[in-house]
């Protein structure tokens, strides 16, 4: 299946996330995504997007940094939105990043995977109509998933347990089918079915692809060093450009140093026909959602022409 998310770009006006939401709503995708980065509170953003929408679009807002809010606070979010939009509403969990929790919100990340199978089992408890604490929505339940954003063993262990489904982050297909794996072991050894496995990817289909690999480019610059990924781009080929990144240069200077291959390696970018056989490359290693994260540019406004090209490939 293939779903959109909003890419929120820090390099294109914030009020254009809801031309991309009103674009997808219009090419009939199932699923909108809505996340936050230095803009909109995504619940804010949620309420704004729905009358956009078709009444059967579902949203999945998140991943939420679960050092960052609390499982009444996330759960509170989701069930007004699915109030005040009439629609069915999933919520996804994450750790986030230093950046986003200790340098932005002034959080530590300590025992931040603890925190997240914890989070995982209250907000799922919450949404259903259950107590926490003390706390149970006013509001009636929610309809709609919960979603673990894994990429380390413990997370994909929280996914096994407690979530609809677990969404991995800029991996290349052989990298997003081992921890589908990993999920369906952890899954069996609890003797729970696997969940279904989502994988966001930077898309630019049928676009003007020099102004999209620009913007890419810049959206995986703080990944190339980072545990875990580095090993991944430096598998694909990459090594070089991971090394640099060690060294901790100046984000201009690395970002000149990613070539446009490593962001194809991690993203839907290309033609039509490219663009199917890297989302069937995806669908074979264990990836049931493909949801495509279009670029934004002068060329391409709200990801107009991918998403047009994206909806011609369901």
């Amino acid at each position: 299946m293939l779903e959109i998310s909003l890419g929120l770009w820090q390099d294109r006006p914030a009020a254009e996330a809801l031309d991309t939401a009103r674009l997808a709503g219009e090419h009939g995708f199932g699923a909108l995504w809505i996340g936050e980065m230095a803009t909109y509170d995504a619940f804010a953003l949620a309420v704004a997007a729905g009358p956009l929408l078709p009444a059967a679009t579902r949203l999945v807002l998140g991943p939420f940094a679960v050092a960052v809010r609390d499982p009444m606070m996330i759960a509170m979010g989701a069930a007004s939105v699915a109030a005040l939009t009439g629609r069915p509403v999933s919520v996804a969990l994450g750790t986030s990043s230093p950046v986003v929790v200790e340098q932005w919100h002034g959080r530590s990340r300590a025992g931040s995977a603890q925190a997240l199978d914890d989070s995982a089992r209250a907000v799922r408890t919450l949404l259903g109509g259950g107590r926490v604490g003390g706390y149970r929505l006013r509001l009636p339940p929610v309809d709609g998933e919960v979603v673990v954003a894994a990429f380390g063993p413990r997370a994909v262990r929280t996914a096994a347990r407690h979530a609809d489904r677990m969404v991995l982050n800029l991996l290349d297909p052989p990298t997003a089918g081992e921890l589908a794996d990993r999920l369906a072991s952890a899954a069996a050894a609890d003797g729970l079915p696997r969940p279904r496995v989502a994988a966001w990817a930077p898309a630019a289909i049928g676009t003007d692809l020099a102004a999209a690999y620009e913007q890419l480019r810049r959206g995986v610059v703080g990944y190339l060093a980072a545990p875990g990924y580095a090993d991944m781009f430096a598998r694909a080929g990459f090594a070089d450009v991971v090394a640099f990144a060690r060294t901790g240069p100046h984000p201009r200077e690395l970002l000149a140093a990613v070539p446009d291959e490593l962001v194809a390696a991690i993203g839907v970018v290309g033609d039509a026909g490219a663009a199917a056989k890297r989302i069937a490359e995806y669908q074979a290693n264990g990836v049931d959602d493909v949801v495509l994260v279009p670029a934004s540019t002068d060329a391409d406004p709200a990801g107009a022409a991918t998403l047009a090209a994206a909806a011609a490939l369901r």
